[in-house]
């Protein structure tokens, strides 16, 4: 079977790095006063600095659509090929700009070039490495040459104070729980992309894509990450089955919320995974030489190690890369923004094993990448 190859990578952060000081400046401040948990989110994530597409006034320049062709067309710029050459288009998202149509379709439309096939995936983070592995399959089969690659999120739309004030746990407690907080201070906005090919670069490195292991743990939790619904007697119900838009909102449908007790319940099953890759030889944590993990929060990435220090099964956390503290967390592309600094960083030789880890806290999914620099 014919290898597949991420020859280029591109990146669009949309505005000026906002420091934590300036949060409120774009996302507003919710019922006239600064949450409780601000410092106390900002002290575990450890972000610094992060991107917005929204203005001071709560205007916004950009679509996820739009950032998302934004970052092919850097990643276009940064190759051996030209737009035209792309055949397939996979896109990743956690919330697009429509219900219809799919995200793909959008981004397509973007790029100003002739009739390919598409394909759209929609998850949370975990998404990104849905749409790379569908590139990199279609790549690998010989069904497609260039494969253009995509993760982007506006997060900072779904946070204005509005989206709160008027559901009713706020008009009763004149606060957010934490779930909702957390969120708040932690997702931020940006797109990357990634261009794979049935080639590696003739002038420069590439990375030649391993394999690609994912698994879904959703049968053993319940949904952690909710968007567009709420959670009644361990159901999903959808805004669409409220009663009226009115009580969609009361009921807080379309308020982003994380069960963080659940997601420290995932990690003893994701470094199960992992650990079951090592047993399988399938990974050899002696033979990487850079981890690129996607976490949320610095103080997740902590519990993972300890886990990892007590099996005797950890790499070396000098070889793991970041940008989470000034690049804030992405989603869906974060996995691709971490790439591309990586990739045009100078620290990348050839014979080098890249092992990349994508965790997705919605209802438990985790993937492992393993790339070899070439």
């Amino acid at each position: 079977m014919p290898n597949a190859y991420l020859t280029a990578f591109g990146e669009f952060l949309p505005g000026e790095p906002v420091s934590n000081e300036d949060i409120e400046d774009h996302i507003g401040i919710i019922g006239e006063k600064i949450s409780k948990y601000k410092k106390m989110v900002l002290r575990q994530n450890k972000i610094h600095t992060r991107y917005y597409a929204s203005h001071q006034d709560g205007t916004f320049d950009y679509t996820v659509a739009e950032i998302a062709a934004e970052a092919i067309l850097n990643a276009i710029k940064n190759s051996e090929a030209q737009i035209e050459d792309i055949d397939f288009l996979a896109t990743s998202c956690s919330i697009h700009d429509a219900i219809l149509p799919g995200l793909a379709s959008l981004v397509h439309s973007k790029l100003d070039i002739d009739a390919i096939d598409i394909a759209s995936y929609q998850s949370v983070c975990g998404s990104s490495i849905m749409a790379l592995r569908g590139a990199v399959n279609s790549v690998r089969v010989g069904e497609v040459q260039l494969a253009a690659v995509s993760g982007s999120e506006i997060a900072s739309r779904h946070f204005r104070p509005t989206f709160y004030e008027g559901t009713e746990y706020f008009k009763e407690h004149k606060s957010l729980p934490l779930e909702q907080e957390f969120l708040r201070y932690t997702l931020s906005d940006g797109a990357g992309a990634a261009l794979c090919e049935s080639r590696p670069n003739s002038q420069s490195i590439s990375l030649k894509v391993e394999w690609i292991r994912a698994q879904s743990f959703a049968n053993r939790f319940s949904t952690c990450m909710l968007g567009g619904a709420v959670k009644e007697n361990g159901r999903v119900i959808s805004w669409g089955n409220q009663e009226s838009l009115e009580s969609a909102i009361g009921k807080g449908c379309f308020v982003l919320s994380q069960d963080l007790k659940l997601v420290y319940e995932m990690i003893p099953v994701w470094v199960g995974h992992y650990l079951s890759l090592v047993e399988e030889g399938v990974i050899v944590p002696d033979e990487i030489d850079h981890v690129v993990s996607h976490y949320s929060s610095e103080s997740l990435k902590t519990e993972v190690i300890k886990l990892l220090e007590k099996t005797g099964s950890m790499i070396d956390e000098d070889k793991w890369f970041s940008n989470l503290s000034y690049k804030g967390n992405t989603g869906s592309a974060s996995i691709f923004i971490l790439l591309h600094e990586l990739f045009y960083s100078g620290k990348l030789l050839p014979g080098q094993k890249v092992l990349c880890h994508v965790p997705e806290s919605g209802q438990a999914f985790n993937s492992f990448m393993l790339l070899e620099v070439v």
